[in-house]
């Protein structure tokens, strides 16, 4: 039996096509039959690799009664949020003013005009430990919508008032709120185990990257010791896959120990960008070691032929959260024998008491001094597990997921010289260029098996524009600030709001919803509003081009406005406020041989910005008639020089 997602190619859709439930994809047909039938709409919205998704799809989606309850009295519609972040990000609003707070699966109940009513994420099949069933959920809206719809009716239209509320005025930009913000890191970080607040803990890269930025610039020891201690302990905790490598979604404990299982191309390539500037930044093998790891990991595992990058591992495998990284001690012995096998189960903490449900997930918490020593035992152990279990991968390609590890390849590339990390980035970023953008510069979302999604959303626009800054900055190559600029006229003409500021979350040529949101909130990722006042800021001053000026500075006003009263939650804005009141260290060359700035991409810290003004720039004369570096630095320029030494740490600035 096959529902109406048979035909889709999200990884998540397919994996419903098979559900007694009528699904269909969102689509016209479905509001349309809505209307025609007088039903109200079920929505869930979710991802292939979601645990809870799979939970109830198990226990509601599959099960014969609940599938005739919603066939007989709902149309029901699947969304895969990774293809779809305009209707997640409409709906998980919902979700968030219903609740109080978000998460997969987002279960949605709306009118035909997808004016939403009531809102929920994960329910059990029958009521249990607090929580409402889903059959009781059911019973109850099929009720209301027969013999009070008058109520639901008004409800949906106060959550539509809700939705409609604008932004924050805009703020002319100041820096004030970078101390608030180290100021609220201070605050909650946990000394003992990394991180900050309580659990569950998530990795949030950009605030680690936010932290070493503002140490570089204020020497401020402290936020770089927060920095070091969080990826300190996400590494050795089982948040991090000791035996594969690359990081799960996030950690459900404070020690980071026990992970929530699933991997995320997004986090793996955040994570090899902070572990790469923690390098730069203080020279600890370690963590060039675990950049290197992760982006194995997703060089192996993750990479398509053609050199694209999947989203995600799932965290079942045979049903089961995790199952597939877990270990008891005589599975290794028998696998490596006595000797090896216990000083393997030694190193990575694998006891007979197990530290989750019985089993051992490998981690070195116990063992913070290791330096590899079990290293050449890691590949039997990684083709056993591999052949012992399944584990899912969603081998659908995000073109904004792809320009994120673009970028991180670039900066690992510079931190290691490994021209491997190059090579995969330039392959990726002419499959992102050949596959996922038109001759007329419209990014698509992204692809699978060949076929083209929708139309790109504003982080596609801003992430790929943070991965050609990145190639820049790799290869020091001028076409890429070329393609750079194109993209941005692209974004600017579909998603700029010329009278407020901001870049609303879909396009002006995409199809409308009950709102458009302008996300400013850097969540699991950086916001696209976020990225986009970054790059704008770097843009401009990398190309000298005057027309971005003012484009710059109505961005940074906008997403001020929207920080100023909790800036912790806007990380990657405060970077790009800090980037424009006090610009990074700068060098402008010029170069009478290109042989004389090869080794510039990796002297210059990964935040330099390197411009190359081009051959007789009566601006920048070469002294003695050699290559010239004209270098900045806080706020003050220094004499011209034939030859440059970045020295280490917040005192070469």
């Amino acid at each position: 039996m096959c529902n109406h997602l048979k035909d889709q190619s999200s990884p998540y859709l397919l994996q419903h096509a098979e559900n007694p439930v009528h699904w269909y994809p969102w689509c016209e047909e479905a509001f349309q039959k809505a209307k025609e039938e007088d039903k109200p709409i079920f929505l869930s919205i979710g991802y292939s690799t979601c645990h809870w998704c799979h939970v109830m799809a198990r226990e509601s989606f599959e099960d014969p009664e609940i599938a005739g309850l919603l066939n007989d009295s709902f149309i029901s519609v699947k969304v895969d949020r990774e293809e779809r972040p305009d209707i997640d990000s409409v709906y998980m609003s919902v979700c968030q003013a219903f609740t109080g707070s978000g998460g997969w699966p987002a279960s949605i109940f709306m009118t035909a005009e997808q004016k939403p009513f009531f809102a929920g994420t994960y329910f059990p099949k029958t009521s249990r430990h607090g929580m409402p069933g889903f059959r009781e959920l059911l019973l109850m809206i099929r009720s209301k919508w027969e013999n009070d719809r008058t109520a639901l009716f008004q409800t949906a239209q106060n959550v539509a008032a809700v939705l409609a509320h604008t932004d924050a005025q805009p703020q002319p930009a100041e820096t004030d709120v970078l101390d608030d913000a180290v100021r609220l890191f201070k605050n909650s970080y946990d000394p003992l185990h990394g991180g900050f607040g309580p659990a569950p803990k998530f990795p949030a890269a950009h605030n680690l990257l936010f932290l070493m930025a503002y140490y570089e610039k204020s020497g401020d020891a402290q936020a770089l010791q927060m920095a070091e201690q969080t990826l300190l302990h996400m590494y050795l905790g089982g948040m991090f896959d000791h035996i594969g490598y690359g990081f799960c979604r996030y950690s459900t404990d404070r020690f980071f120990l026990v992970p929530h299982f699933e991997k995320m191309l997004y986090d793996n390539a955040l994570l090899i960008l902070a572990y790469s500037t923690a390098y730069q930044i203080t020279k600890k093998p370690l963590y060039l070691r675990v950049a290197e790891n992760t982006a194995a990991y997703i060089l192996r595992e993750m990479t398509s032929d053609e050199g694209a990058f999947y989203s995600a591992q799932d965290a079942d495998s045979d049903g089961q959260e995790g199952r597939f990284y877990l270990f008891r001690p005589e599975e290794i012995t028998g696998l490596l024998g006595k000797a090896d096998g216990e000083a393997f189960n030694r190193c990575y903490g694998i006891t007979d008491a197990g530290n989750f449900e019985g089993q051992s997930i490998p981690n070195l918490l116990h063992n913070p001094d290791f330096h590899g020593e079990c290293d050449r035992l890691l590949p039997a152990v990684r083709t056993y597990r591999r052949a012992r279990l399944p584990l899912g991968t969603d081998d659908k390609i995000l073109t904004g997921w792809n320009a994120l590890t673009t970028a991180a390849l670039c900066a690992l590339y510079r931190v290691s010289r490994n021209s491997r990390y190059l090579d995969a980035a330039r392959r990726n970023w002419q499959f992102i260029s050949n596959r996922l953008r038109s001759p007329d510069g419209t990014l698509y979302a992204g692809c699978r098996g060949g076929k083209r999604g929708c139309k790109g959303f504003l982080d596609d626009y801003a992430d790929v524009l943070f991965a050609l800054l990145s190639l820049y900055g790799a290869t020091l190559e001028s076409c890429c600030l070329q393609d750079a600029l194109c993209i941005l006229k692209k974004a600017v003409d579909e998603f700029h709001d010329p009278v407020r500021g901001g870049f609303y979350l879909y396009g002006g040529s995409s199809e409308p919803l009950i709102s458009r949101p302008k996300d400013t909130y850097d969540g699991a990722l950086p916001s696209g509003n976020g990225m986009m006042a970054w790059s704008l800021v770097r843009l401009q001053a990398l190309t000298g081009d005057p027309a971005l000026e003012p484009l710059v500075k109505k961005q940074l006003d906008f997403v001020y406005g929207q920080l100023k009263t909790a800036p912790i939650g806007y990380t990657m804005s405060l970077m790009a406020l800090s980037d424009f009141f006090d610009p990074p260290v700068s060098v402008t060359a010029a170069v009478k041989d290109r042989a004389d700035i090869a080794a510039l991409p990796f002297t210059a810290p990964l935040s330099c910005m390197i411009r190359l003004p081009g051959p007789d720039n009566p601006d920048f004369p070469m002294k003695d008639r050699k290559t010239t570096f004209y270098v900045c630095s806080g706020r003050r320029c220094l004499p011209p020089t034939n030859s440059l030494d970045f020295g280490s740490g917040p005192a070469s600035r």
